[in-house]
């Protein structure tokens, strides 16, 4: 029941743009949507609250999806990349709707499961808490901390949180009594997933500068639950104690080297004095002071992590690449063999390394942001594979490729030929064209830009269902008598 009170709320607020006949009255309180400021939202939710801020975006594809079930839904915008706030269900008195037209007020016909409660003094706006008219629910759930997010400083990962709705608003309490106030995009994702920056990483992956003022005082606390706001009202979920580990603005610098055997120089800057510094490389690798040393490391990348074992700080890291000018692989019937000379353990990890590829001048990736998996873990060539803009491989039959790795200075060059134009097989994905092969290793290294644009941002949300307008004028002038939330 609690979900479908909360489809027909959201679909409420979707149509709210269709005026109904009349207006529900208790007395002379009536209940409608209006548009919420941050600010006013979060006013009374939190004691002694600071003004939340509005959340602009440059990425139009996100901020403007505020449709039930999307993205942002819930929230309102100002049309040019700036999310305002949200637009929430109310009960205000019926002589002051006029007024707050410039709210954007619509009314409903029927009372809500949840609201704010509205006065105005003057043309000051005051609101309530949410009024949670079943009460609030608590449930247990988990929670996980990174401090490595591309979204700010650190990111949540929360299950127990009420799924299959809409979040109007999100807040982290600590075991100090702390509360933040989350708002869309910028702090709330999808799937239980929130972010936020403490002022050492102030840019998200897209560039957009993110508010940090009013979270700097998170580092160090201990998240205990969080609160989310929904059109059935609040649900808090226990998370046990997820400590925030101390951030600041150090660096892991190792430097890039020959594979095989080696050393490698290591630089550790702007740590705490009390920083207990732990570091590892991985198996073969050894750290003394300032250098790293190998022993028969095969090229590719690789990441020195630095924790602390006193546990107050967050962890550090930096990557280094280890590199050959030997070409371990080549082409043979569809796929990327190992070359003469070399082992198979050889050609594999030149494999799982593949950074790029090109197909006929055009330029993919073949790891990381938008990769193009058109190549199977043993080095088959999938001929039919595709990215969001169309096939890879034509179909003729007739490719230039070159291939590039990670680690790997001297890329595989070669060219696939076929005495007849074929279509590209379609019976079984990983078979090559009947070809002629001629392979070379290539003297440059080609662009690696991909032809696919793609985001691994984290996610929040599933699509809402449509409402016809007749069900929803029946579904809610009984929704509150129907709605009953399990003890």
């Amino acid at each position: 029941m609690k979900k479908i009170t909360t489809v027909i709320c959201a679909a409420a607020c979707a149509l709210s743009a269709v005026p109904f006949m009349a207006a529900a009255e208790e007395g002379d309180k009536v209940y409608g949507t209006m548009n919420i400021p941050y600010a006013d939202f979060y006013a009374a939710e939190i004691e002694s609250a600071y003004a939340v801020d509005a959340v602009s975006s440059a990425t139009q594809s996100k901020w403007a999806m505020n449709e039930p079930g999307k993205l942002v839904a819930g929230t309102y915008n100002d049309g040019n990349g700036t999310i305002l706030g949200v637009t929430y269900p109310v009960e205000v008195n019926a002589a002051d709707t006029e007024k707050l037209a410039k709210y954007d007020f619509k009314p409903l016909d029927s009372k809500p499961a949840a609201y704010k409660e509205v006065s105005l003094d003057g043309d000051t706006l005051k609101l309530s808490k949410v009024m949670d008219t079943n009460g609030e629910q608590t449930v247990d759930g988990t929670a996980t901390v990174s401090t490595t997010t591309r979204y700010g400083d650190y990111q949540l990962n929360v299950t127990g949180y009420p799924e299959e709705t809409d979040l109007y608003g999100v807040i982290i309490n600590t075991s100090a009594g702390d509360k933040y106030a989350l708002r869309h995009l910028e702090n709330i994702w999808r799937a239980g997933q929130v972010s936020w920056s403490a002022g050492i990483s102030t840019t998200e992956a897209h560039g957009n500068t993110l508010k940090y003022d009013n979270y700097a005082s998170s580092m160090g606390k201990t998240v205990t639950s969080v609160t989310f706001i929904t059109l059935d009202g609040y649900t808090t979920v226990n998370v046990g104690e997820q400590y925030l580990p101390v951030k600041f603005s150090g660096e892991v610098k190792a430097e890039d080297g020959a594979a095989g055997s080696g050393k490698t120089a290591l630089t550790l800057t702007g740590f705490p004095e009390d920083y207990q510094k732990n570091i590892s490389v991985g198996e073969g690798f050894t750290v003394s002071g300032s250098e790293i040393s190998y022993t028969d490391a095969k090229p590719g990348k690789y990441t020195v992590s630095v924790t602390d074992d006193g546990g107050k700080y967050a962890p550090m890291s930096g990557d280094f690449t280890l590199t050959t000018a030997d070409l371990p692989v080549k082409y043979e019937d569809g796929k990327l063999v190992k070359a003469e000379g070399f082992t198979d353990d050889d050609a594999a990890n030149f494999i799982r390394n593949l950074a790029s590829f090109e197909v006929n001048g055009a330029s993919y990736n073949a790891s990381g942001r938008g990769a193009v998996k058109a190549f199977g873990e043993d080095g088959t060539i999938d001929f039919n594979a595709e990215t969001r803009n169309g096939k890879v491989f034509d179909g003729s039959g007739n490719y230039s490729m070159t291939v590039t790795a990670t680690g790997y200075t001297t890329p595989l060059a070669f060219e696939i030929k076929t005495e007849t134009p074929t279509e590209a097989p379609t019976a079984a994905p990983t078979a090559a064209p009947a070809t002629t092969a001629k392979t070379t290793a290539a003297a440059t290294t080609k662009s690696n830009t991909s032809t696919q644009a793609a985001t691994n941002s984290p996610k929040t949300g599933v699509p809402g269902a449509a409402v016809p307008m007749t069900f929803l004028a029946l579904a809610g002038a009984s929704a509150f008598m129907l709605r009953k939330k399990n003890d």
